[in-house]
């Protein structure tokens, strides 16, 4: 992954970030020499979001599957979280 100062931002602006995902699908971001963000265009950004979401409802369905679900009211809920993070 190809890395991108602040500096470079603050000189070259959104110009640096286009060149840099020009061959790349990210850029880290660093500010004084520590990696601080990533950059991307927005495509791989919505592809990402939807790898993470279809991980999520696999592991929803994983767990339907094996049991590991509640049935109750919302209220229900609401007092086992209370009690649980107290």
């Amino acid at each position: 992954m190809s890395t991108l100062t602040a500096n470079d931002l603050k000189t070259k602006g959104i110009a640096a970030i286009e060149a840099v995902l020009a061959d790349r699908p990210e850029a880290i971001v660093s500010v004084r020499g520590k990696e601080r963000f990533v950059v991307m265009e927005i495509a791989q950004y919505h592809h990402l979001r939807e790898c993470e979401l279809e991980a999520a409802l696999a592991e929803t369905k994983a767990d339907i599957a094996a049991g590991r679900f509640n049935k109750g009211t919302a209220v229900a809920h609401v007092k086992r979280v209370k009690k649980t993070a107290a």
